[in-house]
């Protein structure tokens, strides 16, 4: 897994910057019902989804983010509303919230277990009738079906620890029941051939470790395509709402 921290003077240029951010939050916010006041926004990164979030009128947004680069450039976009913390153990009381995202987390996640503790954090701060909203399936996202995913093809893959099927059961243990999806464009994403040789050999496929022969081998065949510094098409990330039982 990247390390945050050091990611963090990268992240915003390198994932599409304010059009990605906007779009994602736009995304969130038509999940919420419209008598929202208050958001949790965790893993909120460098701020940018959650400066766009909390310009809308009436609603107050907290962020809150374990890597402290991350959490400082965060604070400095939104004033006064980010503090630093774990996902898997949230630093708000029982029912603190009307609605808790995360946006671009749970793919992250080191397998089930933490996966489902995150989840029921979510789930504990938000209050009754409120609603989580979380990306699910990010990596599938990706595969637009390129020349470049052709070539990425026989890479390793784990099994998702946010397929939908697995997050629609971890939110139902913790009384959280369906409520809505939507899809936005991941504006700026779409890979070059050369851009993926580059998250290669920095560690971004986290099934291939950077410095080994497969890396070598696709950085290869990468190589080979044709338009190294056009993109592909963006992807188109996926959201799902659930809402806590009264």
């Amino acid at each position: 897994m990247l390390d945050y921290s050091k990611e963090a003077d990268r992240y915003d240029a390198s994932r599409g910057g304010e059009p990605r951010a906007a779009a994602a939050a736009d995304a969130v916010l038509g999940l919420l019902p419209a008598d929202t006041r208050t958001l949790l926004d965790v893993a909120c990164g460098t701020g940018l989804v959650t400066r766009c979030l909390a310009a809308r009128p009436g609603l107050r947004v907290t962020g809150v983010d374990a890597a402290y680069r991350m959490a400082r450039m965060a604070a400095g976009r939104v004033p006064g509303t980010v503090v630093l913390g774990d996902s898997r153990q949230l630093p708000f009381p029982d029912e603190s919230f009307d609605a808790v995202s995360t946006v671009w987390l749970l793919h992250l996640l080191s397998g089930p277990e933490e996966t489902a503790s995150v989840v029921a954090e979510c789930a504990r701060v938000l209050r009754p009738g409120g609603v989580y909203v979380t990306t699910v399936d990010k990596a599938a996202s990706h595969d637009v079906r390129s020349d470049i995913d052709a070539v990425l093809a026989p890479r390793p893959v784990r099994l998702a620890v946010d397929r939908v099927e697995a997050v629609d059961a971890y939110a139902a243990e913790h009384g959280l029941a369906p409520a809505g999806r939507a899809r936005f464009r991941g504006h700026g994403q779409g890979r070059s051939p050369r851009s993926t040789v580059d998250d290669l050999r920095r560690g971004w496929f986290t099934s291939i470790p950077p410095d080994g022969p497969l890396a070598a081998k696709l950085a290869a065949r990468l190589a080979d395509l044709p338009d190294q510094e056009a993109p592909r098409p963006d992807p188109q990330f996926s959201l799902n709402a659930y809402r806590k039982r009264d």
